[in-house]
């Protein structure tokens, strides 16, 4: 795996791990206050690797950073910035 990804697949691991932990505390039947808690964990961790996934794209395929995405080499700046735009908007939802 490439060391830039690195980060990513950690980040995916604990959030693999967080989802888990929620399926055990619903078949738990634990507090629903301590499920919705640990549901807004895993929304902010996912939160947090979008942020970081757009962040990398802006640096690399957007900007002509270093290792551009094959798929965004080919495209102008202007179709580059309207995609962006298109992902905040979903993103932010």
């Amino acid at each position: 795996m490439d060391d830039d990804r690195k980060p990513l697949k950690n980040r995916i691991n604990r959030i693999c791990g967080q989802v888990e932990g929620l399926r055990k505390m619903i078949e738990e039947e634990r507090y629903c206050v301590d499920i919705l808690t640990q549901i807004a964990a895993v929304r902010s961790a996912l939160d947090a690797l979008g942020v970081s996934v757009l962040s990398d794209h802006v640096k690399h395929c957007v900007s002509g950073g270093p290792n551009p995405h094959a798929d965004s080499a080919t495209r102008s700046p202007q179709d580059l910035a309207s995609e962006v735009e298109t992902v905040l908007k979903r993103f932010l939802r």
